[in-house]
């Protein structure tokens, strides 16, 4: 059984509670083919440790499911993170979906165990106790 949570979590270390990424947003909330979107975060409130080479994974589903857009961007070291695409001419028209979670970390531990991965490509990184973050983003013709 998974039991869900409003945002994924990361860990912390030395006896740390763990550690929420900060909410991200998406602007505008609508947007047709071929015009900007930034998907943006503020640092978190607490100390995610990130590291000075942290990335985000973003990644952006039309209305079909399929993934019209998928990558990483640089993420500070507070989870703080702005990133703008320009929306592809293939996504379909109607409602997108917006996902941003940190990269290589596992992001949803909440037992408060620092988890970093540090580019060990073997790790198997297992999600468990949460939901994946996703933000609407309405594509108009």
């Amino acid at each position: 059984m998974v039991v869900g949570a409003a945002a994924g979590c990361a860990s912390s270390s030395a006896g740390e509670p763990p550690c929420f990424p900060p909410p991200y947003s998406v602007e505008p909330s609508e947007a047709r083919p071929g015009e900007p979107v930034t998907v943006a975060a503020p640092d978190a409130d607490c100390n995610p440790r990130y590291g000075a080479n942290a990335r985000i994974q973003i990644g952006v589903a039309d209305s079909f499911g399929a993934k019209v857009v998928s990558t990483t961007s640089a993420m500070n070291d507070g989870g703080g993170f702005s990133y703008t695409f320009v929306v592809p001419a293939r996504t379909a028209p109607g409602h997108a979906t917006v996902t941003a979670v940190p990269y290589n970390v596992d992001w949803c531990d909440d037992t408060g165990r620092n988890n970093r991965v540090a580019g060990a490509a073997v790790v198997q990184l297992q999600r468990a106790s949460c939901v994946m973050p996703v933000k609407p983003l309405t594509i108009g013709r």
